[in-house]
């Protein structure tokens, strides 16, 4: 596969920026107010990557013959915040991916603010961690009000500048008012969450932006638990809206991809994956369970059309979903269009079934001479909420028998029933992404704007303040995709050095090697933005 064409992200870019411009923008020409908006803590280790605990004991030691559903995949054991108010210590016993939050780094605090003050300002991890850290020091001492901090660490932290103490001050106040919901204490999660507000901004530093949207979060959960009148909506066509955008095709796509390292070296990654699984064959037959803007279709077609073995004969492309009739026929139109660019010989066929119960493989049109591949988007954790419809999807997968399997999904666990881990790890993940845009787009940038209000903020709400079936959002890391896969007899598959190749390519084009790494959990990849897991790309076989 040859390096990434950047030019497909212009074409796929300017074949939907209508969709962009004709957002309405209010009067002062910002965004209009958008709506911002239960899996197991983990612990991430960077030797072994993630293992699942309850309590002291590893979930690889119980038998597999106790995970019989999601449900008790997704267990969580861990309490909340009110069983630690006398010790506050305890809270590193919580298990999350980010326990850490709360534990000393490789080097001592002094030697961080040596380095930072001769060095690049802190990421939003960093000052996350400092705000963990102080939230536990001051708890013992801050149960009613507000903490204002003249200066966070005394004088072994004075290399911290303005800013960077005024973002600590925010993650504890903010972590503080997350402690009182859990308190039932909502007068005084309020006051903390005004606090919050008059420092915090979605147009601010990635710190004061995602404590922004995550404060409006606890003030939706507020609402709900008090029986106040929701000021973000709610219900179950919200929540069907929600779950529609979040898979709907959608032109937000194409810029992250466009713009931001992680997500272009998972998807070059994947779709190497992909082609290295179907290699060999002259024809090939890939089906899409999330096919939105065809981004990785276009980057397949190319991949495929380059071989210098056995090039390609026909391709054929199956979209698979439950809704967006019109939106996907569209897309593939433009692949069409697209192929025809590239003298590749290829159809297009859509599978739209009015509920993933009733999907067959009768349905896909499977030739005996084609190679078969499997390619998902984060579209499996879409359907964890719909364990029977996910456990049916799988059986029809696994009768087609194809040759490869590629999953692309988040690598965080934003599942667990718990509430104070689905916040700490929520905030360190949309805290990477926060920062991560920081780095390619201006404060101001409308595209930026969009997707953080559209996409991450509605992503927060959902996580933070919904339960039961409005909670849509539910993102679980590789190891709980690995014991629910060994269930349909999945064998997970290392990825080749090609497909690595790939993703070391658009790292070294964004000049991002200190920020975007990869980590290996298992035979998959993970890949971090400044030391905190975001995506994971694994292969699959029966």
């Amino acid at each position: 596969m040859p390096s990434f064409d950047p030019l497909i992200f212009t074409r796929l870019h300017t074949y939907s920026k209508g969709v962009f411009q004709n957002q309405e923008i209010n009067s002062r020409g910002a965004l209009p107010l958008l709506y911002e908006g239960d899996g197991s803590g983990t612990k991430y280790n960077t030797a072994h990557g993630f293992s699942f605990s309850t309590g002291d004991h590893q979930v690889e030691d119980v038998p597999s013959k106790y995970f019989h559903s999601l449900e008790t995949l997704f267990l969580d054991t861990t309490p909340p915040f009110p069983s630690y108010e006398h010790m506050m210590q305890e809270l590193a016993d919580i298990e999350s991916q980010y326990s850490e939050l709360i534990k000393p780094q490789i080097q001592s605090h002094e030697e961080a603010v040596e380095h930072e003050t001769s060095g690049p300002k802190m990421s939003t991890n960093e000052i996350i961690r400092l705000g963990g850290e102080r939230f536990i020091q001051s708890y013992s001492t801050s149960t009613n009000n507000i903490l204002i901090m003249n200066h966070p660490y005394g004088s072994s932290f004075s290399g911290l500048s303005d800013e960077e103490v005024k973002d600590v001050q925010l993650i504890v106040n903010l972590l503080l008012s997350a402690e009182k919901v859990t308190q039932q204490q909502f007068e005084r999660s309020i006051k903390l969450l005004d606090w919050c507000d008059t420092l915090s901004c979605s147009s601010g530093n990635p710190v004061q932006r995602v404590v922004h949207y995550f404060s409006k979060a606890l003030r939706e959960k507020i609402n709900k638990e008090t029986g106040r009148v929701s000021t973000c909506g709610s219900g179950k066509e919200h929540v069907e809206n929600l779950a529609g955008r979040l898979m709907r095709p959608n032109p937000a796509s194409v810029f992250i991809y466009d713009k931001l390292p992680l997500f272009q070296a998972g998807l070059f990654s994947g779709v190497q994956a992909l082609v290295d699984g179907v290699s060999g064959s002259k024809n090939v037959h890939v089906i899409d369970l999330t096919l939105k803007q065809g981004v990785q279709c276009t980057i397949l077609m190319q991949a495929l059309v380059s071989q210098p073995h056995c090039p390609v004969e026909h391709l054929k492309i199956t979209a698979v979903g439950t809704d967006f009739k019109q939106e996907t026929e569209q897309t593939g139109e433009w692949l069409k269009s697209f192929a025809e660019s590239i003298n590749l010989s290829f159809s297009f066929n859509l599978v739209i079934v009015e509920d993933m119960l009733d999907f067959d493989k009768d349905l896909l049109e499977l030739d005996p001479d084609e190679a078969v591949g499997v390619y998902s988007s984060y579209g499996l954790s879409s359907m964890i909420a719909q364990q029977d419809r996910l456990e049916s999807l799988m059986k029809v997968i696994k009768s087609v028998d194809p040759r490869v399997m590629v999953m692309h999904e988040v690598a965080a666990n934003l599942n667990s029933p718990n509430f104070v881990n689905r916040f700490i790890e929520g905030l360190f993940y949309f805290g990477a992404l926060f920062d991560s845009l920081e780095n390619y787009l201006g404060r101001e940038d409308y595209s930026r704007s969009f997707t953080e209000s559209m996409y991450f903020g509605k992503g927060i709400m959902n996580i933070v303040a919904s339960e039961g079936a409005e909670r849509v959002v539910r993102h679980v890391n590789i190891n709980v995709w690995r014991m629910f896969f060994a269930r349909f007899g999945m064998k997970e598959v290392e990825p080749s050095m090609s497909s690595l190749f790939q993703a070391n390519l658009v790292v070294e084009k964004f000049l991002c090697e200190s920020s975007c790494t990869f980590e290996r959990d298992g035979d998959s990849l993970v890949i971090c933005w400044k030391g905190i897991p975001v995506q994971s790309v694994s292969v699959w076989k029966f």
